[in-house]
């Protein structure tokens, strides 16, 4: 058993590469092999997201503040909140973020194939956003 007290791993910013806006990530855990989990709690300030990416073995979010948006790729964007689930099916081309008035914060809980848990793709647009 290990206990990873509250506080005890540093929040990073997530990257301008695979987000737009401020982005905070908190990581929660990290399973050892043979296990493949891995989560964190991320944090959108508004109008931030992340880019078009997929995840190999599927992930599921669960928000926990604030509203936000997630859309698939052709799909219309849905708003989430607080309590709200969802999955994204492995493969499936998905973005997630704030609303651009509202903060967001979420739980990305993914599994690790090959130690690779996302493909990430190009930015989404500011166009493609206010959709």
């Amino acid at each position: 058993m290990e206990i990873r007290r509250s506080g005890s791993q540093a929040s990073t910013k997530g990257s301008a590469e695979y987000f737009t806006g401020t982005v905070r990530i908190d990581p929660l855990m990290q399973a050892p092999e043979p296990a493949r989990v891995r989560a964190a709690s991320v944090t959108f300030e508004p109008g931030a997201r992340t880019a078009w990416h997929t995840h190999p073995l599927g992930q599921t979010l669960i928000v926990t503040f604030g509203c936000g948006f997630v859309q698939r790729w052709g799909g219309p964007i849905e708003e989430i909140r607080p309590g709200d689930v969802v999955w994204i099916p492995p493969g499936e081309k998905h973005w997630h973020g704030a609303t651009p008035t509202t903060a967001m914060t979420h739980i990305a809980i993914q599994e690790a194939l090959n130690g690779k848990t996302v493909d990430w793709m190009e930015q989404v647009s500011d166009e493609q956003y206010r959709k």
